[in-house]
C-alpha cells in the first residue's frame, strides 16, 4: 500500500484518456473490463507492469491518481508474486487524476517514465 498523499498509477492509451476527459470518467481498458476492475500500480510496481502488460505499445499515457478520492471503491489485493496491487471497482473520476505524462518508448523498446520512477535496469 502507499503512504498517504502518494499517488497510484495506471497506463492507458491517449485515445482512452481523451475519451475519459470528455465523459468525466474512465471505465478502464478492455483487459480491465474482462477482469472486473481497473488495474493500478504503485510507483515501485509500474515499470514492471509496463514491461509485462504493455511492452512495445506506443501512444500510452501514465495517469497519476489520488487514491484518497477513491476510498470506497479501491481495494488492495494480492497479484503478481503475492504483492498487493490497487484495484478500482468502479469508474475512475477524471477529477482524481492529478497528472498525466506521455510514456514514449526508448531505443531499447522500454517505456520511459518520468523522473523518480525505477529504471528498467532496477527491475532485473
Amino acid at each position: 500500500m502507499v503512504s498517504p498523499g502518494q499517488p497510484i498509477y495506471h497506463m492507458c492509451t491517449q485515445a482512452e484518456w481523451q475519451a475519459a476527459k470528455s465523459k468525466g470518467e474512465y471505465l478502464g481498458s478492455s483487459q480491465d473490463t474482462v477482469d472486473g476492475f481497473i488495474h493500478f500500480s504503485t510507483q515501485d510496481q509500474i515499470v514492471a507492469s509496463a514491461a509485462k502488460h504493455r511492452a512495445g505499445q506506443t501512444g500510452l499515457v501514465l495517469l497519476s491518481v489520488d487514491p484518497g478520492l477513491l476510498v470506497d471503491i479501491l481495494k488492495w489485493e494480492p497479484a503478481r508474486g503475492g504483492a498487493l496491487f490497487p484495484h478500482l471497482y468502479g469508474p475512475l473520476p477524471v477529477v482524481a487524476v492529478i497528472d498525466v505524462d506521455n510514456l514514449p518508448l526508448g531505443d531499447d523498446g522500454r517505456h520511459r517514465f518520468p523522473s523518480g520512477f525505477p529504471t528498467p535496469e532496477a527491475e532485473k
